[in-house]
């Protein structure tokens, strides 16, 4: 392979802020050299980087790219009610009555994602795409 994706980046209000969050969901930590003010902060997430960078504008409508999460070691509810607790905002629950499905969640400057079954789950049951 000759180009890999290096990190993903996101236009922030406050990069650190938001990196802070993203962190704890992707439950990593930030860089050693990431500050409160910096204009740039940095989440090194097994597999790739969430490049968080602060911008003066605001978020105004719905994002063109978004993240899936797949929870490895919790049920999709699980991660859904500890996203809520660590400040993420409910967008649409898409869960089915068979367990299929996902839930779409907004980070604390609105930006979406999406959280799909669990590993285990979907190992119990047919994968379906999240939105």
């Amino acid at each position: 392979m000759t180009t890999l994706v290096r990190h993903v980046t996101i236009d922030s209000s406050d990069a650190y802020e938001l990196a802070c969050f993203w962190a704890g969901v992707l439950e990593c930590s930030l860089g050693a050299d990431d500050h409160p003010g910096d204009e740039e902060a940095l989440v090194e997430a097994p597999g790739v980087g969430i490049l968080f960078v602060t911008v003066p504008e605001k978020k105004t409508q719905k994002n063109r790219v978004h993240l899936d999460l797949q929870p490895q070691e919790r049920t999709r509810d699980q991660e859904v009610e500890r996203l809520l607790k660590l400040g993420a905002s409910l967008v649409a629950d898409r869960r089915n009555a068979d367990g299929t499905g996902w839930v779409t969640l907004a980070d604390p400057e609105g930006n979406e994602f999406c959280v799909e079954r669990g590993a285990g789950e979907r190992s119990a049951g047919t994968a379906v795409q999240a939105g």
